[in-house]
């Protein structure tokens, strides 16, 4: 995607921004090249500068001189992001929060804990003995907190934890001009206003920059069974993952992918086949209990299936799911499109996607996976002609017909933004851009995504 060339900051503005962060963490010219490009390699951004904030005193101290010399600024987490809403595409100061990398210690009384947005996810899944994070990601050992809950993360565990708003028990962010709101005290039971930290889930830095987070922790499984089961057509998974959701008391996950998908896993990454006989679709349930085994295998029935119980054998199962993301990499550079359909829609979306993106461009390649039992399909693309807006259009379109959002979890970012009309109504998008006016009447947070 093109970028936008930085312009210089005032040399007063860099010298008052390292007076703030030291001038080690005032990045400019080819120290910033890590800051400037998505984990997809598609958006690239050209940022004047990147400031790294050791804590919220110091997000505060930077936001307000942005805000005063009017100089717009975005957010960065770890940067794991698929839809360019990290990413300086407009040639924006990049505000690193990696350093706000503070655990604090677990309340295991409450089950939870207070995180800074730099602490991976995998950390806080880590904080306590005996519990976990109910949000399970691929991307857990780079993923932030404060990119998670700024994109309302989804994730592999939605089906019994929901996403990453449901796991949100306080927040401490910074305003645009400096102005700090701190509400951790995590108290379950809270009507005292408005639920501005839930508002901040899914915001993508356009209201506040997010600098602490109060998480809650939910038990860990101590009695895992994963199976994978294969299946001659999408809609007989269908079928036995809703039968999953409605039998197994413990279910965790109900994941799916295609032949097409694992077949470059298999020759491109050295994964050996997960099943003795080939199939079309793939299922992978997780449930934990004492009667998970049981269940699962009812569920699985006569169809061929793998059966795991001990961690190696689990990550094992899991890596063919997990792995996904690489395969369409391995062809080139995708484009990523993440969207969700109602729960009786979501065979004709995965069966119909790589119809409609061959209807634009017979050349193109088509990997999907996700998440069953919450309408979610992973589009992934490698487009044969020239990726100009014809895929997305498409298969957005598409969703949009089935009475779907054209993103289930990665956001809209510099990606979606023109098509956000296809999912909300222009009563809808007036009352985002008032509210986003009362949190950042100078536009200087991601201006460009979610755009007024």
């Amino acid at each position: 995607m093109p970028r936008a060339p930085a312009k210089a900051l005032p040399q007063a503005l860099l010298r008052d921004l390292a007076a703030v962060a030291g001038g080690p963490h005032v990045l400019t010219g080819d120290a910033t090249a890590g800051y400037a490009v998505d984990w997809t390699g598609r958006f690239r951004g050209d940022p004047p500068a990147v400031v790294r904030p050791r804590d919220t005193v110091q997000v505060a101290a930077v936001l307000a001189l942005c805000s005063s010399a009017g100089i717009p600024v975005v957010p960065q987490g770890g940067n794991t992001g698929l839809v360019g809403g990290g990413v300086p595409v407009h040639g924006e100061v990049v505000l690193s929060l990696a350093r706000l990398d503070r655990l604090g210690p677990p309340d295991v009384e409450a089950a939870q804990v207070t995180a800074g947005a730099g602490v991976t996810l995998s950390q806080v899944a880590a904080a306590a003995p005996g519990l976990d994070l109910g949000v399970l990601i691929a991307s857990r050992d780079s993923a932030t907190v404060g990119g998670a809950v700024a994109t309302n993360a989804g994730g592999l565990r939605v089906l019994r934890y929901g996403p990453m708003r449901a796991q949100l028990r306080g927040i401490e962010a910074v305003l645009a001009d400096g102005t700090v709101l701190s509400h951790l005290s995590g108290l379950v039971k809270d009507n005292t206003g408005y639920d501005y930290p839930s508002l901040l889930a899914g915001s993508e830095g356009t209201l506040a920059v997010i600098t602490q987070a109060r998480l809650r922790l939910v038990p860990r499984a101590r009695d895992l069974v994963t199976v994978l089961c294969g299946f001659p057509t999408l809609g007989e998974l269908h079928t036995s993952a809703r039968l999953a959701a409605a039998r197994v008391p413990g279910l965790l996950s109900a994941e799916f992918f295609t032949a097409a998908g694992l077949d470059l896993l298999i020759s491109r990454a050295g994964l050996a086949p997960p099943l003795a006989a080939p199939a079309q679709a793939y299922l992978l349930l997780e449930a934990d209990g004492p009667g998970a085994l049981d269940d699962l295998a009812a569920v699985a029935g006569d169809h061929p299936a793998a059966v795991a119980q001990s961690a190696a054998d689990r990550a094992r199962l899991w890596a063919y799911r997990e792995r996904q993301p690489e395969a369409a990499g391995f062809l080139g550079v995708a484009l990523k499109l993440d969207v969700s359909v109602p729960a009786a829609r979501w065979v004709q979306l995965a069966e119909g996607a790589g119809g409609v993106v061959a209807g634009v461009d017979p050349g193109a390649t088509v990997i999907t996976f996700g998440h069953v039992a919450d309408g979610n399909v992973h589009v992934n693309i490698v487009p044969g002609a020239p990726p100009d807006g014809r895929h997305e259009d498409a298969v957005f379109s598409f969703v949009a017909s089935l009475g779907g959002s054209i993103s289930a979890e990665h956001g809209i970012g510099a990606l979606k933004a023109r098509w956000l009309p296809l999912a909300r109504s222009e009563a809808e998008r007036e009352l985002f851009a008032r509210i986003r006016g009362a949190f950042d009447p100078a536009g200087i947070l991601n201006p460009h995504v979610l755009p007024r």
